[in-house]
């Protein structure tokens, strides 16, 4: 597995992570038991970076459900094992009767910190991210309590996800952003157009895509919407998906596509795609086309 900077946060992950919320929100999610056979797949074939969020469970009954799932998986391990493992998580968001709604304040930030702490089993997360700004609340109030939470030794380092440069430019008034987690993928190019993606590489943060396959999960899907994805997944003899994420992968060294996953073959089929070897002429004519 090639590995990649987490920005200038001093740690060093998988070239591409696994996002684990289709472990918890769909209907049909996996079992606990076959939840955490997924997480620890991923660690087997060389991923060791997991992004989740206390708002990734199906209402809010059950908050933080995915983050306890990855913390039963991390107590299954040796300690050599999880001390690469790096976990980041987010707070920001609630799901009252399924919903996704924004809660930025400060109070919520620093409870929903506390939780997540004990649902990892850990003393500190090593990534925390703000999952989403909010309209009712200043933003530099909400990033505040993620810095306090950061003096007081609770979390390494921030996080921001679903963000504007400026958003970003007033974080950084006030603390040390190692990170954005924005919507990346072939059909949805905006952080290329609107300059989160060139602003995060001249600042040495990294840039993590969720939905990096666009939501598309068939491998039919993904040839249909865009048939030159086909024809070079079938000169390489490997899937649409893992063209995509290789595509990701060359675009900018401070990339770090997080696929979702809730089968252990999903994780083992991202993870190859690490190996495939773009022709110069491949990797442009990809780049040349969106959806």
């Amino acid at each position: 597995m090639e590995m990649r900077n987490l920005g200038s946060s001093g740690l060093v992950v998988s070239a591409i992570g696994m996002g684990c919320m289709p472990l918890s929100v769909p209907e049909n999610r996996p079992t606990e038991n076959d939840a955490i056979g997924v997480i620890h797949q991923a660690i087997e074939v060389g991923i060791n970076f997991f992004d989740t969020a206390d708002a990734y469970c199906q209402n809010q009954s059950e908050i933080g459900h995915n983050e306890r799932l990855i913390g039963k998986a991390l107590a299954k391990l040796d300690a050599a094992t999880r001390s690469h493992v790096v976990v980041a998580t987010k707070a920001g968001l609630v799901r009252p009767d399924g919903r996704w709604e924004p809660d930025g304040r400060p109070v919520h930030i620093k409870a929903r910190c506390e939780e997540a702490l004990k649902n990892l089993g850990v003393d500190a997360i090593d990534l925390y991210q703000f999952h989403r700004p909010d309209p009712r609340v200043p933003f530099i109030e909400s990033v505040g309590a993620f810095k306090e939470l950061q003096e007081a030794g609770k979390i390494k380092h921030i996080g921001l996800s679903n963000v504007t440069v400026l958003e970003i430019e007033l974080a950084q008034s006030l603390a040390k952003i190692v990170s954005v987690q924005n919507e990346f993928s072939r059909k949805t190019r905006k952080a290329e157009r609107d300059g989160v993606l060139d602003y995060t590489r001249k600042h040495n943060m990294a840039f993590l895509p969720w939905s990096p396959l666009g939501g598309i999960k068939a491998a039919k899907g993904l040839a249909a919407a865009e048939p030159m994805i086909e024809t070079i997944a079938v000169h390489h003899r490997v899937s649409p998906q893992q063209v995509v994420l290789k595509w990701m992968l060359l675009l900018a060294s401070h990339i770090i596509p997080i696929p979702g996953a809730s089968r252990k073959e999903s994780v083992v089929s991202s993870a190859a795609a690490i190996n495939i070897q773009f022709k110069l002429e491949e990797f442009e004519t990809l780049n040349a086309l969106t959806l």
